[in-house]
């Protein structure tokens, strides 16, 4: 799949605490085009990382972050020439920072992404997101969303489910998927600076909502 917005901020949640001073049951289906289709059977497209792309963007009051996390490996399923499930695998480890231009700062925010505060990396160094149902979006305009994806995205060992638009493409052995996906850190114990959490932060709270953007290739 090309580009997604199929999971940033699976570790955007967690990149939004950058800003502080930073597989199911599958089963035969038919064509999904006018109908919700659970994740099904279908051939593996292996994802290819290095023509896919995450980028995490999390806000702070007075601020933002933003920056890269890699695929490590991930497929999707393709059934009749759409997309019917997938999973992928996200390398924690990979976080990186775009935004800050000094060496040392961004250094430091990276690090402190990394530590237990944020992600935990070295006890989490992955986080999954696995697709559970897919559906067509009626009428959707050329160029816009066209599926809206539902799945289990897991951060520091805890799952919950996301759901997201999302433009989907399958043509000449090459699926693509490009979208964004709004993750609520809170949910998977990411607490620095959230008012989820801690009371009296002032101007020190990050949001807990964090977005993050998928850019997603896929061969056969």
């Amino acid at each position: 799949m090309k580009k997604t917005a199929i999971l940033a901020s699976m570790a955007a949640a967690l990149f939004f605490t950058a800003c502080s001073d930073n597989t199911s049951t599958t089963t035969e289906t038919n064509a999904i085009s006018t109908e919700t289709v659970d994740a099904a059977e279908g051939e593996a497209y292996a994802v290819i990382p290095a023509e896919s792309e995450l980028t995490w963007n999390g806000k702070k009051v007075g601020g933002e972050h933003t920056g890269n996390i890699n695929l490590q490996n991930g497929q999707l399923l393709v059934a009749d020439n759409e997309v019917v499930g997938g999973e992928f695998t996200i390398d924690m480890n990979s976080i990186t920072n775009t935004d800050l231009t000094d060496a040392k700062y961004n250094s430091d925010l990276v690090g402190h992404l990394k530590s237990d505060d944020f992600f935990g990396v070295e006890q989490h160094p992955t986080a999954t997101f696995k697709i559970n149902r897919i559906s067509p979006i009626a009428d959707a305009a050329a160029g816009q969303p066209n599926y809206n994806v539902e799945g289990d995205l897991t951060v520091k060992g805890k799952t919950h489910p996301v759901s997201f638009p999302a433009t989907v493409t399958v043509e000449n052995g090459i699926a693509s998927a490009k979208g964004e996906v709004i993750v609520d850190r809170a949910k998977y114990d990411v607490r620095y600076g959230s008012k989820s959490f801690f009371d009296n932060l002032g101007d020190k709270v990050i949001d807990d909502n964090f977005t993050v953007s998928l850019d997603i290739t896929a061969k056969k």
